[in-house]
């Protein structure tokens, strides 16, 4: 037998699960990202892209992340800084636990590993802010470890590959799902295998208008040979958003705007906003100006209702109806810890919630 025929009797034979980590990774290597800003870089960097990544895309991180590692070049620096700083910092990129959780993660680092990144997977997966894909992830981008991971890139792409029914977060799905990731790990080129699983599912292999043909993977993908690629991953069940509604009291002295910060836990923790009450005590421009002389001992100018608008978040959705008070001073009781007046200019550069951001700069241009 000829040594070419032999070759290619043997290629046929590979198991397909090396066959599927081979593609990936060739295909990573001629096709993938390269080049982002975080790739090839120290462990720190590698575990900061990761968590600005959970929900949120590339395009979307990459400012954020390039701005963040300026002001924070290294974990110790992190650490060093202010709660609010980081916050501050991460302004507009949404889930704040994140910013909240990396904060303290560096304080864990410096105070229990001497300043320097885990590199046990265990010791990764106890960190806050860290689940099992993630902690993967850093494993094997950084250490170069063989570790499994499961983004919602991922679960769509074994789940077309291997027409899995079911939505992805299921627990009896997701169980399955983990357990053909594990055993598609190659042998070797892990970091180069799991950024291209991360780069299919994210460029060729998307939630909408995949580009199949383009696919390492669409000869033996299930979904596309069975033209089931539009019905897979199966969607989570849709559910009504609950719906609240909020009124947003602008306060403003000059253009000093009164800002109170957020408690730790809960929507916005930590982040700094306009006062907020319950819109059935203010059905009125007048019931807004006597719950202002009550609850801050300041009379208003005047007062303006500004245009309701809604803020989706992930388990419901927030009507917010801003009120703009201008008042005749700054009162004593309400300098206190926990509330800051503030230039609105000066406002906008603190840890504010992307929908309070909104709010400053119309009043901004209102000023103008």
């Amino acid at each position: 037998m000829g040594k070419k025929v032999y070759a290619l009797i043997k290629s046929r034979n590979k198991p397909r699960l090396e066959l599927f980590s081979h593609r990936i990774i060739n295909w990573q290597q001629q096709h993938g990202r390269h080049g982002l800003p975080w790739q090839g870089a120290d462990v720190y960097r590698v575990w900061l892209s990761e968590i600005m990544l959970q929900q949120t895309q590339v395009v979307t991180v990459i400012p954020y992340f390039l701005r963040f590692v300026a002001r924070f070049p290294t974990i110790a620096d992190l650490a060093a800084d202010s709660e609010d700083s980081v916050l501050a910092h991460w302004s507009g990129l949404g889930y704040y636990s994140r910013a909240r959780n990396l904060h303290r993660t560096a304080q864990l680092i410096m105070q229990r590993h001497d300043g320097k990144f885990p590199q046990q997977f265990e010791d990764i997966l106890a960190l806050p802010g860290i689940g099992r894909s993630t902690a993967a992830a850093i494993s094997a981008l950084a250490f170069h470890e063989r570790c499994a991971i499961l983004d919602g890139n991922v679960k769509r792409v074994l789940a077309r590959y291997y027409a899995i029914e079911g939505y992805t977060g299921e627990k009896k799905i997701e169980a399955q799902l983990w357990q053909q990731a594990e055993a598609l790990l190659p042998k070797g080129d892990v970091a180069v295998y799991t950024q291209g699983l991360m780069d299919l599912g994210a460029m060729i292999c998307t939630r909408s208008k995949p580009q199949c043909p383009l696919c390492p993977l669409h000869a033996d993908c299930a979904a596309y040979q069975n033209e089931r690629v539009a019905q897979l991953p199966t969607p989570r069940p849709r559910k009504v958003l609950p719906e609240k509604h909020n009124t947003f009291l602008l306060l403003l002295n000059g253009s000093d705007i009164l800002l109170e910060k957020r408690p730790g836990n809960g929507i916005w923790g930590g982040l700094w906003c306009p006062p907020q009450v319950d819109p059935k005590l203010l059905k009125t421009v007048e019931d807004a100006d006597a719950y202002c002389f009550k609850h801050f001992g300041t009379e208003t100018i005047h007062t303006i209702a500004l245009s309701t608008f809604t803020h989706t978040f992930t388990h419901f959705k927030l009507h917010i109806t801003p009120l703009l008070l201008q008042v005749i001073n700054k009162p004593k009781q309400i300098q206190k810890p926990g509330s800051v007046w503030l230039n609105v200019d000066d406002a906008l550069q603190a840890a504010i919630p992307k929908p309070v951001r909104k709010l400053l700069q119309d009043v901004q241009a209102r000023l103008t």
